[in-house]
């Protein structure tokens, strides 16, 4: 079996989308980063993220019913930021974020967000993952936004200047 550390440097170097999850199940919102967020299945719409148990917000995100995953581009880097950041109030500057009508907090700027509703959660060694099914969206306006990935401890725009140009296979 492979150590943890080599698990973790693995992983390290393989590139992850970034979303920003906020939830409000208690009258105090909590907001945490995660590269973890997953597309499952389109019909049903399925996604899933997991959530370390050491995690400042693990714990009031356990009893969220809901939960709003943004989807980030590069341009929101300081809402990863953010979200990543321990011993911050996430919720400090009061113009960046709203309430949606159901009561959960929503970073305006964000590029796409899908509220979910938390279907699952299920302990795997030292997170939790949560299976949601997508039940409202707001989808960015331009396809043409550079994405966010997370690789090795660092941030990473994704655009049209990063397509690999696939080989000519030759038939055999």
């Amino acid at each position: 079996m492979i150590t943890p550390d080599e698990f973790k440097a693995a992983f390290r170097l393989h590139p992850a989308g970034v979303a920003l999850i906020t939830a409000d199940p208690s009258g105090t919102p909590i907001a945490l980063t995660a590269s973890s967020v997953s597309a499952v299945s389109a019909d049903p719409p399925l996604v899933m993220f997991s959530v370390s148990v050491q995690s400042s917000s693990a714990e009031v995100l356990r009893r969220a019913e809901t939960v709003v995953i943004h989807l980030l581009a590069s341009h929101n880097v300081d809402l990863a930021v953010l979200g990543a950041t321990s011993g911050v109030d996430r919720f400090a500057d009061t113009g960046r974020w709203s309430r949606l009508s159901t009561g959960e907090p929503v970073f305006d700027d964000a590029h796409t967000w899908l509220r979910a509703q938390v279907l699952h959660r299920i302990d795997a060694g030292g997170s939790t993952v949560f299976v949601c099914t997508g039940i409202q969206a707001r989808l960015a306006e331009t396809a043409s936004t550079d994405g966010l990935v997370y690789r090795n401890r660092t941030w990473h725009r994704v655009g049209a200047d990063s397509v690999v140009e696939l080989p000519q296979l030759v038939a055999g």
